[in-house]
């Protein structure tokens, strides 16, 4: 997503509604964005697993979990498309699209997305209430969890597939990072990772 696709317009969702074609398109502050091209593998990978484990989590809880693509309207000039949603207001769950905001909302971050991600969309998901955003970025592999503080973003933590998750909504809910992340790197591909080391100089005492 990255430049409006007819910035002297200013769209609504009747016009969203009515709209032909496969493109998939985010209307956001009346201004349209058109989705960037078939995602990667490793985030459609992502997504589906994600998926699976936040589906079996609540699957007798009264929350549902809905993969992109599902339209969410925050309001009549701000539509969205989220990678996951999770929703625990039945009411807001209509036949054709969530109307109001998840309790929850993911997106997967790419090159091509991840200004508008965290920029935009992130600043709409939080004058709309939405309470806990997740920032992922494929590779390196890490999750960013944002929770609703009044009308803005308080950051809580990040972690990588190694370390340990945790969502300030769910507190029970626990997500098998390793096999999120489970992909093969591409020949070249590496991870440098900053390791705790022994200083390179002499740590005794200088005689006096």
């Amino acid at each position: 997503m990255g430049v409006p696709a007819h910035k002297e317009m200013r769209c609504t969702w009747n016009d969203y509604r009515g709209w032909d074609g496969e493109e998939r398109f985010e209307i956001v502050g009346g201004e349209v964005y058109s989705m960037s091209p078939a995602p990667s593998t490793r985030h459609q990978r992502i997504q589906q697993e994600l998926g699976r484990q936040l589906g079996n989590h609540f699957m007798e809880a009264p929350c549902s979990v809905y993969p992109a693509p599902v339209d969410v309207k925050l309001s009549d000039i701000n539509i969205v498309q989220p990678d996951l949603v999770v929703v625990c207001d039945e009411e807001r769950i209509k036949p054709t699209h969530i109307d109001g905001p998840p309790t929850l909302v993911i997106e997967i971050l790419s090159p091509a997305t991840a200004t508008y991600d965290r920029t935009k969309k992130l600043d709409l998901y939080a004058r709309s209430g939405v309470t806990e955003v997740w920032l992922i970025t494929p590779y390196p592999s890490c999750i960013e969890v944002f929770l609703l503080d009044g009308s803005t973003y308080r950051f809580i933590h990040a972690c990588d597939k190694d370390q340990t998750f945790r969502s300030p909504t769910f507190p029970d809910l626990t997500i098998e990072l390793p096999r999120l992340f489970d992909f093969r790197l591409e020949p070249g591909e590496e991870i440098q990772l900053i390791r705790e080391v022994p200083p390179p100089y002499a740590t005794q005492e200088r005689a006096d």
